[in-house]
């Protein structure tokens, strides 16, 4: 007994640390693609807004087609929730773009228009933020982050409102908002993502001249920034919409793919391609459970 017992419990540690050991390479796996994703989103907007700054409207376009070749690939592997949330952040930002820059030239691309990259890289730029709120380092360390975060950003309003020669309420409210997103939000870790990409691809753009924010906010009619402080509070509204639209959207596409199925693959299509010429057709409804599974 006690030998069987010995060995008994020795199979489970053995079990256990199996089961951990698993646990800890799919943990492994998941922070090198978040990681990976991070890092090719970071260095790809450096590279494309080096490209744009003095390339012609095909190049932009040519790079928008990069852009959504990059984007379609980063999402390979994610869930579907992900992917909607993905798809209506670009829809929805990409709305806002035309709204805010062609429509009300609160910012000016270079040739006054929305690049074809942008929209895609809105879709970057939100999973960047995804994929570092679900890392390691953001969910060990959300407080330290948080704390950095908020001081380099009341540090830059502060000096907007002071220092810099265009002068920056417009980015004092926005980073009123983002603070507010952060403390009492429901995604924390995607907002504070959202800060770290939103910088650098803004200072990245401004500098380069790919695109300007125009002194006077059109809508507000306060003085911005170039560019504004608190610009990652646009991230916060994008995902909100996002989280409640993206569970809509899932339904909406397995409700649309069962469909199809039902009405057009299954009774047509699959008995042609599947099964064999002289198999009875009434088999086939009593296989359509194992075919839809």
């Amino acid at each position: 007994m006690t030998q069987n017992k010995m060995g008994m419990a020795m199979r489970g540690d053995g079990i256990v640390r199996f089961g951990l050991l698993e646990k800890g390479r799919a943990a492994a796996s998941g922070n090198f693609r978040d990681y990976g994703i991070a890092l090719i989103v970071f260095a790809s907007i450096a590279f494309c807004l080096h490209l744009d700054a003095d390339s012609t409207l095909a190049f932009q376009d040519l790079l928008g087609v990069c852009a959504w070749v990059f984007l379609f690939a980063l999402l390979r592997g994610e869930s579907r929730l992900v992917q909607a949330q993905v798809l209506v952040a670009v829809a929805f930002a990409t709305v806002g773009e035309h709204f805010a820059s062609p429509y009300m030239e609160g910012y000016i691309y270079r040739f006054h228009n929305v690049p074809a990259y942008v929209p895609p890289g809105h879709g970057m730029v939100y999973l960047t933020a995804v994929a570092l709120a679900r890392s390691e380092l953001f969910k060990r360390n959300l407080k330290a982050i948080t704390a950095m975060v908020l001081t380099a950003g009341g540090l830059w309003t502060i000096w907007g409102l002071t220092g810099a020669a265009q002068k920056d309420a417009v980015g004092a409210l926005l980073f009123v908002v983002f603070v507010l997103f952060v403390l009492f939000g429901r995604s924390p870790g995607v907002y504070l993502g959202a800060f770290f990409v939103t910088t650098w691809l803004e200072l990245i753009g401004v500098s380069y001249g790919n695109w300007r924010w125009v002194p006077i906010d059109p809508v507000l009619e306060l003085p911005q920034g170039n560019p504004p402080s608190g610009v990652a509070a646009w991230y916060c509204l994008v995902d909100a919409v996002a989280l409640g639209t993206a569970p809509a959207v899932v339904k909406g596409f397995i409700w649309m793919q069962a469909a199809l199925w039902r009405r057009y693959l299954y009774p047509e299509v699959v008995p042609r391609l599947l099964f064999a010429p002289h198999l009875q057709q009434d088999y086939i409804p009593a296989l359509a459970p194992v075919v839809l599974s």
